[in-house]
């Protein structure tokens, strides 16, 4: 599993100020909500009857390992940014309604990060309480479907301070629109680390991945 974690060097670092300023002096987060066309993705994922949850975790944790700025992190005091983030999910219980802390390893190869899925539910999917799958990372995002609501906007909120400045992604209930399969999909970021061009690069990104599914799941 892969946890390297590279020291940014502050004083010199191009994004000094704005990390001082968004921390200290005025401490700010924020959320773009959009919906995604995933069409030709959900098309393909059925027609290889593979589950659709794990290719959206796999193509999230791809696109964040292609931006620095989304794998920020502290190590004591020392700030630096990690190769890769593992995805951290919930499963959800159908026999009681309750959900559990999951994670699996991010593996740049889209098949063996899916049976790294397919491994853990198997494994953890049955765990009931906070934690399915204990050992989670410090370099894990988190990450989640609301396969119950088609929302438009979403919005984690902390209730204490913390060092974390990883992304929050959440994917809402499908829905149809002009013969196109749609999914909401909120991005929530703190923005020590990363500006608006930044989430938008990294959505214009996953919109472009999930029109050509064909490249990527192979």
């Amino acid at each position: 599993m892969n946890t390297e974690f590279h020291p940014i060097d502050f004083d010199n670092w191009n994004r000094k100020q704005y990390f001082y300023y968004f921390t200290k002096m005025l401490p700010t987060g924020y959320s773009l909500s959009v919906e995604v066309d995933i069409t030709n993705t959900y098309n393909l994922v059925k027609k290889l009857n593979m589950k659709f949850f794990p290719v959206y975790l796999y193509l999230a944790s791809r696109l964040i390992s292609e931006q620095q700025e989304f794998r920020i992190g502290k190590i004591e005091e020392q700030l630096g940014y990690y190769e890769v983030l593992h995805p951290s999910y919930a499963c959800f219980h159908e026999d009681d309604k309750t959900m559990s802390s999951m994670w699996s390893v991010y593996a740049p190869d889209f098949e063996d990060f899916y049976n790294n899925y397919l491994d853990d539910q198997k494994q953890y999917a049955e765990n009931h309480g906070i934690l399915a799958k204990s050992g989670i990372p410090a370099n894990s995002f988190m990450i989640g479907m609301l396969p119950w609501t088609q929302f438009t906007s979403y919005s984690p909120i902390p209730f204490v301070s913390s060092d974390n400045y990883f992304p929050v992604l959440e994917a809402g209930k499908f829905f149809e629109r002009d013969d196109k399969k749609m999914m909401p999909l909120s991005i929530s970021v703190h923005h020590a680390v990363a500006d608006g061009y930044h989430v938008g690069l990294f959505l214009e990104k996953f919109q472009k991945y999930m029109h050509h599914p064909e490249e990527w799941i192979k």
